[in-house]
Order: C-alpha cells, then sequence, then structure tokens
C-alpha cells in the first residue's frame, strides 16, 4: 500500500523504530538479569558433590580483615563479584579449610596484582609470611616479572608451565587443589603449577626465596583462605570450595 501522507508515515516510521528499540533493550537487561542470577550459585550437581558458595553475590558475609573482625571499608560486594574498590586490606574468610579444592573466577585492572591464599593463619601480622599465594597479576605488568611471579605460579617458589590467562579485561578461572602436601594450580582449565608441601625440593626453594627468613611460611595444615589486597582494582566472583576427606 502506497502512504500519501509522507508525514504520518514518518512519524509511524519512528514509532515503530522506538518500539523495535525499546524490544532490544528490554531484552538486553533481562538476559544481563539472567547471567547476574547464574552467577554465584551452585548447580544441584555441585551441591551434591559438597561444594558450598564462599560468597552469595550480594553481600560480604563469611568475609572479614586478614587479623580484623570487620570487612574493610575498601571491599565491596559490586555487581556480583566481591571487589576490591578503594583503600583496604587483606581480608580472609572466617571459616578454615585443610584439605580442599577450589573454584574462582577474578577480573584485574591493567597493571593490577593481587593473590589468593590459601591455609592462612594469624600469627604474624602479615598474611603473606605464613601462607602460600596463587599469584594473580597483569603479566604484561609495569614492571619486569620473574618466572616465579608470573600469574598462576606459586609466588616466587613455581613458575606457571606457560601463560592460561586471557586478556586483562576478562575473566579468569582459577582451580586450586589442596590434599595433604599436595598442591595444584589450574588456570582456565590448565593445569600450571603442581608440587609437594615440605618435600626436598619445595624445602631447596623455600631456602633460596624470600621466604626463608619465616619460619612459619607454609607449615599449617589447615587455615583461612585468604585475599590480597595489593593497592590495585581487583574483583573475585563464584567463589566456591568443596573439602575433602583424607
Amino acid at each position: 500500500m502506497t502512504c500519501l501522507n509522507l508525514r504520518a508515515c514518518s512519524r509511524l516510521a519512528c514509532q515503530q523504530t522506538a518500539l523495535v528499540a525499546g524490544i532490544a533493550l528490554m531484552a538486553a537487561v533481562q538476559i544481563r538479569a539472567q547471567n547476574t542470577r547464574m552467577q554465584n550459585t551452585l548447580t544441584p550437581k555441585e551441591a551434591a558433590a559438597g561444594w558450598r558458595l564462599l560468597f552469595d553475590g550480594r553481600t560480604t558475609s563469611g568475609w572479614r580483615g586478614f587479623r580484623q573482625q570487620q570487612l574493610p571499608e575498601g571491599w565491596k560486594a559490586v555487581d556480583g563479584a566481591l571487589t576490591r574498590v578503594g583503600r583496604a586490606s587483606d581480608i580472609v574468610t572466617v571459616d578454615q579449610f585443610g584439605d580442599f579444592e577450589l573454584t574462582v573466577e577474578w577480573n584485574l585492572a591493567a597493571n593490577g596484582n593481587s593473590g589468593i591464599f590459601f591455609r592462612v593463619t594469624e600469627d604474624d601480622d602479615v598474611m603473606w609470611h605464613t601462607a602460600p599465594e596463587l599469584q594473580i597479576i597483569d603479566n604484561a605488568y609495569k614492571e619486569p616479572l620473574k618466572p616465579g611471579q608470573l600469574a598462576g605460579a606459586n609466588y616466587d617458589l613455581h613458575p606457571p608451565l606457560r601463560d592460561a590467562t586471557k586478556p586483562i579485561g576478562s575473566w579468569n578461572e582459577t582451580r586450586l587443589l589442596v590434599k595433604g602436601s599436595h598442591v595444584e594450580h589450574w588456570m582456565n582449565g590448565v593445569k600450571v603449577v603442581e608440587y609437594e608441601l615440605w618435600s626436598d625440593d619445595w624445602e631447596r626453594r623455600v631456602k633460596d626465596s624470600k621466604f626463608k627468613d619465616f619460619p612459619k611460611y607454609a607449615r599449617a595444615r589447615r587455615g583461612h583462605i585468604g585475599l590480597q589486597d595489593h593497592g590495585d582494582w581487583v574483583a573475585f566472583r563464584n567463589i566456591k570450595i568443596r573439602e575433602m576427606k583424607k
């Protein structure tokens, strides 16, 4: 049908365009909301296997400052992620764990630096004096990095076998397996580090590292999970843990 009233046709076309744009916007909002709801949840299979969430996506319940009773103000739940948004300090889980499997997704600012610690004790005033660290860092860091300082490393002791990180600004998935003395670091589905605590090789590496002056370093068999505040923006989500029996 030919439209004889050009002004009316133009107005109708504008209305249709606005309607289509509105529908597209609503669909995008719904998809974003659905994706947000899917984060920080357990599948029935995960729940049956003994997994539990360490972060619910909405609150900071279950976390506190290292050697503190409350969570530092600089850590917030933002858009479904436990996020370092300002001046803060290291944080730890309220609960402690011995043997476990942990999965975490993390996102980091360019030139950012952070870390995931395990079996953290609080009998020293610095977290890294006593607990091993799975390194989180931008591998294109502003300062040259040694192999043992790259993302996925057992910091300063065991370098990753290769760079399995995604580009900065992407979410990276890390898996940490700790059972007795056996430890594995996985990055985006790739095993990048494997070692045995307290082995002759491990003892030699510690003796040649910055940890040689800290006799309590990595000696605990149970402790908190820790997240490092290194002064940079970093976010964590889908923090899940499954305790394992010996």
